[in-house]
Parts: C-alpha cells; structure tokens; sequence
C-alpha cells in the first residue's frame, strides 16, 4: 500500500472579511457506503442525516461555478449566508493550480443556526471549491438531498491529472459527447485534457490530409477549450510533428518530407512506406512550422504536446549519413530541438513522448531546457521509476503516463491497467512526476466501447489523486459516476469479463511476435485471435483453453437493469467477444472449419459489424468509421473463402 501523499493533517484555515475561519475536524463516527471517487484523503463520519433544501443558495462562490460543477441550479445567497458555504481565499481562478491550493475541506453537518448553512466549504482557491462541489454532487448522485452528516479533508497527489484521448485512430467525439466526457471527467477531479492528433486537426491549405476525418475545426476547438475552462480543465494542443506523420506522407504532396518511402524496422516489426519527418530536411522544419502556426493560437493553454514518439524509421532513409557520423540519438535531439524552440517562439511550452531519449539515458541532460518529458508505458512491469529517475537526474521536468488498456480489446485488461497504474502513480510520488497523464489509445480502429475507456480513465484519475487507494478500484463508485449506472452493477461486470481470456493473455507474446514466448502485450487474446486466419498456423492456447472462454463469455450477462447506450455497448461487446472465442474454438478442430460453421460465423460477425456501426454514430462523427469498420470486414472476407 503506498503511503497518503501530501494528507491534510491540520483544519484548512482561510480568512474572511479579516477574521481568520476555520472548519473543526469532528470526531464522532457515522454509517453509510459514501461511494466517492476519487476516494478522500480523509472522511469523518458525523452520524445522522442532513436534509438539503429543494433550493440551493450558494455564499462565497459564484453560484455559475456552482451550479456547472453541481449540474444543478445554485442561487447566489441574497445578502446573507447561502445553504452551501464557501471560504476561499483567492478567488481568482487560474489554470495551473499547485498541490496545495486544490485541497479543501468540507462538512455536511445540520445548520449550527436557523437559515445557516448545511454544507461548509473551505479552501485557498476556486481550483480546491470545484473539487469540493465536485464532492458534493457525488453525494447527491448518491443520497439525492438526504445525505450523510461527514467532514472531508481532501488534497491531490499530484497537481496536474490528465487525460489523453486519441481522436487519430479513426473515432473523432461528435461536439456533444466531447462536452460531456469533459464533464464527467472534472466531475473526477481531472484539470487537464489532451486529444491526440495525426490529421483531425482542420488545417488551412492541408484539407486533403484531412478530408473525410471529421477533423476538429479551430473554431470547435475554442469552444471545447472554453466548456474545459469553465469546468477547471486545462485543454492542452496535441500535434505529432516528427513521427506517426504517414496520414500526410502518403500524400504526394508531402511525401518529399518522409525520411523513408523504404523499408525499415518498427522496433521488432518489419515497416515499409512513410512514417517520420526526415529530421535533416530543412523542409520539414518549414513543414512544422507552418503546422505551428495555424495550431498554436487556438489553445489558450500554454503547453503543447508534440509528439516526436516511435520514430523507429529514422537512418533507414535520407538521414542514414547524419546518423552514422553523428548517432541517431543526436540526430534525433537536434530536431526535436527545433521543433521545441518554435514552440518557445509562439509561447508556448512543449511537452513529447520521451520513449527514444530514454533508450539511451544518457542524453536526457541534453534535452532543450524546460522541455517536457512525457514517460509512458502501458504494462504493469513499465519500468517508470528508471525512467523519471533519469529526468531527476539531468534535472528535468517529466510525467508519468499510464493507460487505460481498452484498446485493442473488447472489455480492456483490467489486471495489466491496475499494475501499470500502480506503478506509475508509486513512482510519480517517489521520483517526485510533476503530472499523471492517462492515456486512451485507439489503435486498431477504436474499436473498444466507451464504457471500457471510461473506467481506465476512472482508475488513473482516481489513482493520481490519491495513490493510496491506486490498486482498489471501487467499482460500485465507478459505475454511478463514470458510467451513470444506478445499478452500480456495470463496472464490476466490466473488470470480470476482461479477465476471462487472461491465462491466453500470459502466454500470448506469440500473437505480437512469432515465435515469441511469455505475456502478450498491448491487446487482450481474444481481440489478437479473431484477426488471424482460420487456416493461421499461428495457434496460442489449446482448444481446451479456449472452450473454457468460450463457456465463461456463454454464462455471462449484461447487468440487468441497465437500459440505454450502456446496455446497448456492453451488450455489443460481449457478443463480439463470444463471437471471437466460438471461432478460436472451431478454428483448432482438427480438419478445420466447415463451410457450415464458416457461414454461421460470417452471419454473427456481419450483424457484429452492423451494431458497431449504429454505435459509433450515437456518439462519433463518421469520419474514420469506414476505416474502423474495414478491419471486421477483412476479417468477414477471410471467413468466407469455403462458403457455398
């Protein structure tokens, strides 16, 4: 158990109208399952119930403030005490936050005079009230307006909990479920968001990179960039600009940029065609600026992530002579020098994934200073204390970056997310991490369903606040405020199904690498499985193993109770997964399939492919849908080879 970081050990003092105020910590004990999320720091149970008014009124606050954070209407308080008091001592709110100034406290305790206030707010800043109605609106969820009498003494482990989602594998948001995730999201005590972004940024002059992706327009971006704000969310710009740019180099127009159009090495995968920017083209650097200059403006957030990950490409092509006499690393650090000195130029701090620097520790303390090192890693033996350990060493600002592991899965890998959290949240406080940054990927097509993203967000929002509760997820809290389910039955189904192809997960490696023995990595076996061929000589797992999902997916069933888009998503995607184990199974009979079973599964996975598309466009645009849907339809064509 890792220890409390940062505990509120005295009663938070604040001062009002020259009077120094403070809220007593009680002592006596009461009842109930509060079911917050984040878990408190500290909660004192008072005993007893206390009624809220129909009308709420709010004194010390904005009551704008309040009634976003609640969702709720809030009054001000005229001329006197409101309903819910708040003391905060700076009322100027300003994104960026320290550690300190977003604690709080807070008591749910009967009126200590008649009119007086039910709900006692106290805090330094806005930042810490937002968290405190944040609080307090989960208590509603809860107990409606009966709620327990409790004292809250609550602070973050870290000052910046982020968010990444990746809006560059096909699914872009539709504007309305954007504005919801960002409140659902601030409703979890996350203040900064980013959208990973390829080409869904919609460029003047670049429009054919973009066509047909339902890219983000600058002006969409400063409208969620405005909603963020008003939640206390930092919206952050996001732009690959070195690697992960073949979206743009398979373009004519732009395919002079590519350091190869070759073949090359993705670490242990062979690649052909266009990946990264040639680093010694003082066109791409033109390129890049050009790209900085239409994105740069739009986010009123200082930082800015650029990307610059995985550039595995780079010596294979027009660079090879810069990088024998020179070495990829410097190679690599030169440019990543200019892109982070335009940056600097536009006001902004910019921010990369550190994964090529950390290959050769040594060249951290050679990185342009003030530049942020992004560590991430998305199994439970990333080793993110090594890491930061580096960047302490050189003197270098970092965060530490974990994952949701929804992607490439049907219901996520809960066991590898929580020991990838727990490891990254542990060594964030030891090695002293400036930030948590989770991250949502969509490799493979986004085809995971929101609710398995939901609660990876969840764990890592819950964990980069208080690290102490880092490997307890509470699931009951998780499906009433991340997934809106009054059953409190979803999350649990959730991490239970994602475990039941598990033992095929820890000798998978062989699905990512031929040949390869040990733990699959990056994808669930299931979701590895079904995009192999039936006649694949490639077969991790004995039919045993796999009846033995199959059967397990068979006695599952969607919590009842659940109606809705929720019901409708994890309904999909258990059909999907039993689907995959009815075809792991029959694809290791000996003889193989018959055209029989072959036309039984093409008319299951046709209906599959159907549901996904009704799905996708409740709540993401259509861009990337045909791409997305193109992976199942590969799947569907390999299938029916054999059948009359």
């Amino acid at each position: 158990m890792l220890p409390i970081v940062a505990p509120i050990v005295a009663p938070i003092v604040v001062q009002e109208e020259g009077e120094m105020v403070q809220i007593q910590m009680p002592t006596e004990d009461g009842q109930g399952e509060l079911l917050l999320l984040p878990e408190p720091v500290r909660v004192t149970r008072l005993g007893g119930v206390v009624r809220l008014p129909e009308r709420l009124t709010i004194s010390g606050v904005d009551a704008g403030v309040a009634s976003r954070m609640l969702g709720e209407v809030v009054e001000p308080a005229a001329g006197g005490v409101g309903v819910i008091s708040a003391v905060v001592q700076t009322l100027a709110d300003v994104p960026g936050a320290g550690v300190g100034e977003q604690r709080y406290a807070m008591r749910v305790a009967g009126a200590e005079v008649p009119g007086g206030a039910v709900v006692r707010i106290a805090a330094p800043s806005v930042s810490g009230a937002r968290h405190a109605l944040s609080t307090l609106r989960q208590l509603r969820r809860r107990f409606g307006g009966r709620l327990p009498g409790l004292f809250i003494e609550d602070a973050p482990a870290f000052a910046v909990r982020g968010v990444m989602l990746d809006i560059s594998r096909c699914r872009v948001p539709t504007m309305g479920r954007l504005f919801e995730i960002v409140e659902l999201l601030a409703g979890l005590k996350v203040n900064h968001l980013q959208l990973y972004t390829e080409h869904t940024f919609a460029y003047r002059g670049h429009e054919q990179v973009w066509a047909g992706a339902s890219a983000m327009t600058p002006g969409e971006i400063e409208r969620l960039d405005e909603h963020c704000r008003a939640f206390g969310v930092e919206l952050a710009a996001n732009q690959n600009l070195f690697g992960h740019m073949h979206r743009w180099l398979k373009h004519r127009a732009y395919g002079h940029l590519a350091e190869t159009h070759g073949d090359w090495m993705f670490d242990v995968w062979p690649r052909s065609g266009p990946f990264s920017l040639c680093p010694t083209d003082p066109a791409s650097e033109v390129f890049v600026a050009g790209l900085l200059d239409q994105i740069a403006p739009v986010f009123r957030s200082p930082l800015i992530n650029i990307g610059c990950d995985e550039t595995y490409d780079i010596a294979f092509g027009r660079s090879k002579e810069a990088v024998r006499s020179r070495g990829r690393a410097r190679v690599y650090l030169e440019f990543v020098d200019k892109i982070a000195a335009m940056c600097r130029a536009r006001g902004k701090r910019p921010m990369f994934w550190a994964d090529i620097v950390l290959h050769e520790p040594g060249v951290v303390a050679e990185l342009p200073e003030g530049l942020l090192g992004l560590c991430w890693g998305y199994e439970p033996d990333s080793a993110f204390a090594e890491w930061l350990g580096a960047f302490a060493q050189a003197g270098r600002p970092a965060w530490v970056c974990p994952g949701t592991s929804s992607w490439r899965a049907f219901f996520g890998r809960s066991s590898e997310r929580t020991g990838n959290i727990i490891a990254a949240v542990g060594a964030g406080v030891e090695r002293g991490a400036g930030g948590v940054l989770t991250c949502d990927w969509g490799d493979e097509g986004h085809r995971q369903q929101w609710p398995m993203s939901a609660v990876g967000l969840a764990h890592g929002s819950a964990a980069s606040w208080n690290p102490a509760h880092a490997g307890e997820l509470p699931l009951r809290a998780v499906s009433l405020h991340a997934l809106g389910d009054a059953t409190l039955a979803s999350a649990g189904f959730i991490e239970r199904v994602s475990e039941v192809d598990k033992p095929l997960r820890e000798i998978g490696a062989a699905f990512s690498v031929p040949g390869a023995t040990g733990r699959l990595r990056n994808a669930s076996a299931l979701f590895c499985d079904l995009h192999h061929g039936l006649e694949s000589a490639l077969g991790v797992g004995t039919i045993g193993q796999w009846r033995a999902v199959a059967e397990a997916l068979a006695g599952e069933r969607v919590p009842g109770g659940l109606g809705g888009l929720l019901g409708e998503q994890l309904g999909h995607a258990l059909e999907v997964s039993r689907l995959s184990a009815a075809r792991a199974v029959a694809r290791r009979y000996k003889g193989g399939v018959s055209a029989e079973g072959r036309g039984v599964l093409c008319e299951r996975l046709a209906a599959c492919t159907e549901e996904f598309k009704r799905l996708w466009l409740i709540d993401s645009r259509p861009g990337g849908l045909d791409e997305s849907v193109g992976k199942y339809e590969g799947v569907l064509r390999g299938m029916m080879e054999g059948v009359r």
